[in-house]
């Protein structure tokens, strides 16, 4: 399965014709073309995945954690995301879409401090927020959701084309104490847990934040 709309917005196309016109001159040179169209493919590769039962938030992003950090009452984890990383987002927890804003921006690399800068998409659930980053070679942010909608945890939220950041803002009731991976981890997009509150007597956020134990 690819990543909705690779074709739509002519990714796959342009080295695949590329390729097919260059064949017919020069046998290396169509190769070339569709072994690029083969690699454009496996970059918008969207596999099925499905969330783990434990409650918690899951990772939006494959890729490695390379953002924690407290900001106020709110704790931020980034997640960067390789040229071999699969680049569907998906929504870490159960939700209602209240806006999705689009800020332009630099295309510094994704791991670089100037990144702080760069272009990117706010995805705002009001108890959550997950912000879809552009680097240095990801000029394209493509969110699947609208004001509106309804999100389970994991459900596709978008993709960004070629390289690229994305943040998980958790609600206010995380703390850093809460957050279940450390800087450099590998994560998965929709299985991987990326913080977990601490279940209390009453504690209403196992189905708050979708799962079950």
């Amino acid at each position: 399965m690819l990543a909705r709309g690779s074709w739509k917005f002519k990714y796959l196309l342009p080295p695949a014709v590329v390729g097919a016109a260059l064949l017919a001159i020069s046998s290396l040179w169509g190769v070339l073309g569709f072994a690029l169209a083969g690699f454009v493919a496996w970059f918008h590769r969207d596999p099925e995945r499905s969330p783990p039962p434990e409650w918690g938030a899951v990772s939006p992003a494959d890729g490695k954690v390379s953002v924690i950090r407290e900001e106020g009452d709110r704790v931020r984890v980034g997640v960067f995301m390789n040229v071999h990383n699969v680049h569907v987002n998906r929504a870490p927890l159960d939700g209602t879409v209240e806006d999705v804003t689009h800020e332009p921006g630099g295309h510094r690399p994704a791991f670089d401090k100037e990144s702080e800068h760069n272009e990117r998409v706010h995805v705002d659930c009001g108890d959550y927020e997950v912000v879809l980053i552009a680097g240095a070679f990801a000029r394209r942010i493509h969110p699947y959701v609208e004001a509106g909608e309804e999100l389970a945890r994991g459900d596709r939220i978008g993709h960004i084309s070629f390289g690229s950041r994305v943040d998980l803002v958790l609600p206010e009731r995380y703390d850093r104490e809460d957050v279940l991976v450390e800087d450099g981890e590998t994560v998965q997009a929709g299985e991987t847990v990326l913080a977990r509150r601490q279940r209390t007597e009453g504690d209403p956020d196992v189905a708050l934040d979708g799962g079950a134990e």
